[in-house]
């Protein structure tokens, strides 16, 4: 499963002034769809940090093509992209009911000890599942 798709309907608080989805609100919908992706997989986020490994985001990367307003419902579209040593990459892509493409992202994030505070490898139930796509 390389691709998970959700959907998630605008909220009138995610909303600027002029009617549309304020820019900071993607970067929660593509953490949803990166929670909903790894949840599909087999894994959690809760169960990563009760076994003490945490997984930041160290970049990101947005373009928003067209904006998407109070009550849309948005198709939001994550994509596995690749997974070496202790990174993991992902692609985004985000549509309206009509289809259209409104936002592309990117994000890397890196497993980290919780003890140390350092990068590692990822856990070998987290590792076992990513070589399979």
């Amino acid at each position: 499963m390389k691709e998970y798709e959700f959907e998630v309907r605008v909220r009138y608080a995610e909303t600027d002034q002029m009617g549309v989805v304020y820019h900071g609100n993607y970067a929660q919908y593509f953490e949803m769809g990166r929670v909903e992706w790894l949840r599909n997989l087999g894994v959690s986020y809760k169960w990563m940090e009760e076994n003490g490994i945490m997984l930041p985001v160290v970049s990101l990367n947005m373009n928003y093509k067209k904006p998407a307003r109070y009550d849309d419902l948005l198709k939001v579209k994550t994509i596995f992209k690749s997974q070496t040593s202790v990174k993991i990459e992902f692609d985004y892509e985000i549509y309206n009911e009509k289809n259209e493409l409104l936002t592309t992202g990117y994000s890397m994030l890196v497993f980290v000890d919780m003890k140390s505070g350092r990068p590692t490898l990822p856990p070998n139930y987290v590792a076992d599942r990513l070589k399979k796509l």
